[in-house]
């Protein structure tokens, strides 16, 4: 056996530390004492609900809302739902179907005038960077009118995704044979990897910009080689925006300036801005970096590897080329110009990138706030108002932010320029259902140069710290955010607490793994306010420990980890899962089955369960074409159960979705009504 298979490094692709060492109350112990003060968990929660929104969130408004003949909600969700599944496929309601376009490694432009066809074997760093990249997740469609977001064309867009890391062990010929996990990957010895692997797995991250179109048989597929397909990786040049821009936080040997930076990394969710650009999230970047020097608290607070190597080892590429170095950020003896202690600072921001210009440079803007960003989401913009997006920081303990903008928004005039000022926010949940925004401002409250915050600039690199210092409230891992376009209320899914201790008839659950989903009413109609009310809308689990509008979840309904969600123009809520592979189909987790994706109708209380995935992956990116009779969901990292012993041997547990290879790949897949009506009905 060679040097490279002799060699394996492991490091977990799920990363993350819980750095938040902070007093700050857990939300876990405020759910608790909200329910138990309520009284109700199996029949009030509904009940309560009415009570806490006034009948708004249980009838809602707009297209969801009440009949004025009948006073009745009309039904949302029509299929009949499907049961879990383990099986190595895509399985959908009846009526409905399902293919696969936008394969990891489909080639969408040219490299030297050919187009690299997808083999994990002999693919090139370069070839790469002209393929869809590995691990889809957050999505949007861009219909190709180019002039909204969310109207226009329903046969002809762009389709706009992230691709959140990689699996080293699929990418490699050096690999095959080899006893690796999900995590580990080649080297050539202890200190050195292959340049070319290093520059493949870049390329493989980021985001990708593809057209996509309907055929005349009704089949959709990728364009290839059309003028606006993209990819932008971890190696595309930046421009760093807003209070950090050109401050000594972002200055490098790249940029001296602080005005510029390469790549984005680890893209989980997204945002789309009412100006029609895309907001690619930067998630758990933190463990892409080491610093063998004691760490400032702008990194120690995000977890910056302290020693040993970073998540790919990618500074030890044998070169030992510029843009590889970077990923170790332990200082010279120079200054900060001369080499790249500032460079995790360069990430953990939103990016915005405009999918209509192939040119364009992406935009890091910093006004947002820097942490493990799971995506953004704004609120439905209305003319001459502020701008207002959330944003979840997907790590054990951490918070739920708010941005309104300092200038009003206009529809003519409107752009990126509305992200570079205004405030940020931070949640706190209180027991009795209320909540407040405090406000992450230097200058106020504790966020002063007594306490370490010198500027805003300050406040927006050590955004986690600022949080504790106002008192924010710890949650259980934000992920995914939606807003109702009808009634203007926040959905956010927190996938689980692993640190109750104490149960009790509210709250029925210790070493809780199931996760649950929140909400709230803000206190003003266009989602500025600083005040807010919250609840409980679904406490995910088995059918002896879950709760629906004050209801267990049944068979057709239990699902636990929610991640992946989205609101639709009828107010459907669409939730993902995303169970870890280490437990999945094991243990009490195997009662689920594979990932899973649900919709739920929270004006007559109806969840069902729409679509389970293949083996070993997780169901996330969710979207439809504007007269939703298409819907567009990536399938991420199938196969990524497979044990080390069962690659070495050539065993992948998934061959989903070629079935003509060995290898699995991360996949778009369309779903259609046979009837060509509305998804979900």
């Amino acid at each position: 056996m060679d040097n490279q298979k002799m060699n394996p490094v492991h490091l977990d692709p799920d990363y993350e530390p819980m750095s938040n060492a902070s007093n700050n109350t857990r939300f876990a112990s405020i759910l608790e004492a909200r329910m138990a003060r309520r009284g109700v968990l199996k029949g009030g929660l509904a009940a309560a609900m009415t009570g806490l929104f006034g009948g708004f969130a249980l009838t809602g408004c707009g297209s969801s809302s009440s009949s004025p003949e009948t006073g009745v909600a009309p039904q949302l969700v029509g299929f009949k739902a499907i049961p879990v599944s383990d099986e190595d496929t895509i399985v959908v309601p009846e009526g409905y179907s399902a293919h696969v376009i936008t394969r990891w490694g489909d080639p969408i432009s040219a490299n030297n005038g050919v187009f690299p066809e997808f083999d994990p074997l002999t693919n090139t760093g370069a070839d790469q960077a002209h393929q869809i990249g590995s691990h889809h997740d957050g999505m949007h469609f861009f219909p190709i009118e180019g002039n909204d977001p969310n109207e226009g064309s329903s046969t002809d867009g762009l389709l706009v995704m992230n691709h959140e890391y990689i699996e080293p062990r699929f990418m490699h010929a050096s690999a095959v044979g080899a006893s690796l996990t999900r995590s580990q990957f080649p080297r050539i010895d202890s200190d050195n990897r292959d340049d070319d692997e290093v520059l493949k797995e870049l390329n493989a991250h980021g985001v990708s910009v593809v057209r996509v179109q309907k055929g005349v048989n009704g089949t959709w597929s990728h364009v290839q080689g059309d003028s606006l397909n993209r990819r932008i990786t971890g190696l595309t040049p930046m421009e760093i925006s807003g209070p950090v821009r050109g401050t000594d936080w972002v200055k490098t040997k790249y940029s001296p300036t602080g005005t510029m930076t390469r790549g984005t990394l680890n893209n989980c969710a997204h945002g789309v801005t009412p100006w029609n650009t895309y907001m690619a999230a930067e998630e758990n970047w933190a463990g892409y970096f080491v610093n063998n020097s004691p760490r400032p608290e702008s990194q120690s607070r995000y977890g910056v590897r302290p020693s040993g190597k970073s998540r790919y080892a990618w500074e030890d590429a044998q070169s030992r080329a510029d843009e590889y170095v970077r990923f170790n950020a332990t200082p010279g003896d120079g200054a900060a110009t001369e080499d790249y202690r500032n460079e995790p600072h360069c990430f953990g921001w939103m990016v915005e990138i405009d999918p209509f210009d192939a040119t364009s440079t992406p935009i890091k803007r910093t006004a947002l706030g820097r942490f493990a960003h799971e995506g953004v989401v704004f609120a439905p913009s209305i003319e001459g108002r502020p701008v207002v997006c959330y944003s979840g920081d997907d790590a054990r303990n951490e918070y739920i932010y708010k941005f309104v903008s300092a200038q009003p928004y206009h529809k003519a005039t409107a752009g990126g320029y509305l992200l570079d000022s205004g405030t940020l926010y931070v949640a706190k949940f209180n027991a009795d259902g209320s909540g407040e925004w405090l406000p992450l401002v230097f200058g106020q409250g504790p966020l002063t140069p007594a306490n370490g915050f010198d500027s805003q600039a300050d406040v927006l690199v050590k955004t986690r710290s600022a949080a504790d210092a106002v008192g924010a409230t710890k949650m259980d891992r934000p992920e995914w955010g939606a807003v109702d376009p009808n009634t203007r209320e926040v959905y956010f899914t927190l996938t689980n607490n692993s640190s109750r201790t104490e149960a009790d008839a509210a709250n029925p659950r210790t070493n809780s793994r199931w996760g649950h989903i929140i909400k709230w009413q803000e206190g003003s109609e266009d989602n500025t306010a600083t005040t807010f009310n919250w609840d409980i809308f679904i406490l995910a689990g088995p059918t002896d420990d879950s709760d629906f509008n004050g209801q267990p979840l049944n068979e057709d309904q239990i699902f636990n980890s929610p991640d992946g969600l989205w609101i639709d123009k009828d107010s459907r809520v669409w939730i993902q899962t995303d169970i870890s592979e280490g437990v999945m189909n094991t243990g009490d987790f195997a009662q689920f089955g594979n990932n899973q994706m649900l919709v739920a109708d929270p004006r007559n209380g109806v969840l069902r369960r729409f679509l389970t995935g293949p083996i070993g992956q997780e169901i996330t990116g969710v979207i439809t074409t504007p007269d939703q009779r298409t819907m567009f969901i990536n399938v991420q990292h199938p196969g990524a159960t497979t044990a080390a012993g069962e690659f070495a041997a050539g065993n992948m547990n998934s061959d989903w979705p070629d079935r003509t290879t060995n290898y699995p790949r991360s996949a778009t897949v369309v779903i259609t009504k046979d009837d060509g009506g509305i998804i979900g009905t």
